[in-house]
């Protein structure tokens, strides 16, 4: 059994409802839906409040979770994570190159009009 299916197993033997059982983690019930639905796994923090809430040594709580999907999944969101990081780096680092180069465009521009109005 995967770790999605024993928590929702747990959950329905206890009666709850997905809100319900956010609210004993403190966490959302969109939280509880992630981990559910294989979007996302709980934090250590939050392993150990769900395997105190259900009774169960943390052993008997991700037992037969597959490590390395939960690795992978990580990896790619922390590979996602950075690479939005990156790109809005990127949309800054433009934003500062389209002010200065307006800048140097009004410098000229008023250097020129200048000539026009005021040397001639």
């Amino acid at each position: 059994m995967n770790f999605n299916e024993k928590l929702i197993a747990l959950r329905k033997s206890k009666g709850l409802s997905q809100e319900e059982l956010g609210h004993q983690l403190h966490v959302s019930r969109q939280t509880v839906s992630k981990w559910e639905s294989c979007q996302s796994y709980p934090d250590f923090q939050r392993l150990v409040l769900l395997s105190d809430y259900f009774g169960l040594t943390l052993d008997e709580l991700v037992r037969d979770v597959d490590v390395q999907e939960v690795r992978t999944r990580n990896l790619q969101e922390s590979m996602l994570t950075s690479l939005y990081h990156d790109v809005d780096r990127g949309k800054r680092t433009l934003r500062a190159l389209f002010t200065v180069a307006a800048g140097i465009l009004v410098f000229f521009a008023a250097i020129t009009l200048y000539g026009v109005f005021f040397v001639s």
